[in-house]
């Protein structure tokens, strides 16, 4: 084990997209820079995402389009480094991509594009990287410029050796996905420094109800509806998908970054259509009501639907024309709106991202540096700025990192 002690200009924490983009931007100021993982595989949140090619953008990312107990605080880092940026330097390299829908931009071929691209930018730059590496310590000296005999405000014991810097970046990223290598090391790091954290949870994740609530529904895994799903006053129209313990799909995983435990989601399962239309048209109809409602949704599923309700069962034994006008507006209404609340989630095993995290009011929103600790900063996910689904979140390690490497 090498006990040597090195003294370098940058030390960044967690070598993921926030981290080498913001090693990249540092040592291109020409500042020696130490990247260091615990990991024994680099990036592989970048490895897995989008099924292999890695939603490494969105076009139309805004500032809208993030969560956060501060949420003007992305703004700044968004407008400095913009998806077209990031979309010049994959065309530095010859990545070819494209978009698939909503501003989505995806790689042509595989996502080991984007890892090989950062390392080879970091390669260029002269960063130097430990991995894997294990951080031990981490101390800090406020009034470090009194102390001759250790002019460096941070000390980072490793297992490979003892690093000395004025510039600490943490990028560790969150709690999702633990089985890759996720920790709260960011987090405990935060609480030893006095900056808060915010409450985490997971966040792009599916949800799971309870079995009185959802008991038909679990031998129907695979099936997928198109449906608005609106909780909190945010709403998102995509596909929902039945699972055995609930419900998932892009809409579901976008709402679930917003949901509370608690409370309902509500979710209209004909979003494209205007029910009591259909049935008005449909008055004199001699077909039942699940026969019709089969021409909109599955067959299997307007079933279960109305089975998981007595007064919904009653309604199925005759046809249209013998229904009450009540009764039509009813399930009109029913449809377009079917509150239920989920018990929980699938939690950070399947989960996309944290929500919460390190307190933006204890940063700048220009550098990423702590306010009360002058040389530590924090980027990525470790931050309290959650991206909706579609390539926002890789988009503000991008941004954010390069906040930071402009100043560190």
């Amino acid at each position: 084990m090498n006990k040597s002690s090195v003294s370098v200009d940058v030390v960044i924490i967690g070598a993921g997209a926030a981290g080498m983009m913001c090693a990249i931007q540092a040592g291109r100021r020409e500042r020696s820079v130490v990247l260091v993982d615990h990991s024994t595989r680099l990036a592989e949140k970048i490895r897995i995402s989008g099924g292999g090619r890695c939603n490494f953008t969105n076009l139309h990312a805004k500032p809208e389009h993030f969560l956060s107990g501060n949420p003007h605080f992305c703004r700044s880092a968004l407008a400095r480094y913009t998806p077209l940026d990031f979309v010049a330097l994959l065309r530095k390299h010859g990545i070819r991509y494209h978009e698939k829908k909503l501003g989505q931009l995806f790689c042509d071929d595989s996502s080991q594009q984007i890892i090989d691209l950062l390392v080879n930018e970091c390669n260029d730059t002269g960063v130097t990287w430990q991995m894997p590496c294990k951080v031990l310590d981490v101390t800090y000296i406020a009034d470090y410029q009194t102390k001759q005999d250790n002019p460096s405000r941070f000390t980072i014991k490793t297992d490979h050796n003892t690093l000395m810097t004025n510039a600490l970046v943490i990028a560790t990223g969150g709690l999702s996905i633990p089985q890759i290598g996720a920790s709260d090391f960011g987090y405990r790091l935060a609480k030893q420094f006095g900056i808060p954290v915010t409450p985490l949870r997971p966040g792009l994740v599916g949800l799971t109800f309870s079995q009185d609530d959802f008991s038909g529904f679990r031998d129907m895994a695979g099936i997928a509806i198109e449906a608005q799903v609106i909780c909190e006053g945010m709403a998102f129209r995509e596909n929902i998908l039945l699972t055995h313990r609930g419900l998932s799909g892009p809409a579901i995983l976008q709402i679930s970054s917003y949901w509370k435990p608690g409370t309902a989601i509500h979710i209209d399962l004909l979003p494209q259509h205007d029910l009591q239309t259909i049935l008005e048209q449909h008055r004199k109809s001699q077909q039942l009501l699940p026969n019709l409602l089969a021409n909109y949704l599955p067959r299997r599923f307007v079933k279960i639907w109305f089975d998981a309700v007595p007064a919904r069962r009653i309604l199925t034994a005759k046809p249209v024309r013998q229904h009450r006008d009540s009764e039509l507006q009813q399930m009109a209404g029913q449809l377009h709106d079917w509150p239920i609340v989920p018990s929980g989630t699938v939690g950070y095993k399947k989960a996309e991202v944290t929500v919460g995290g390190v307190d933006t009011h204890a940063l700048s929103s220009k550098t990423m540096e702590a306010r009360q600790v002058p040389g530590l900063y924090f980027i990525g996910e470790v931050v309290d700025v959650t991206g909706q689904l579609g390539g926002f979140n890789f988009q503000w390690a991008w941004s954010s990192g390069y906040a930071a490497g402009q100043s560190v």
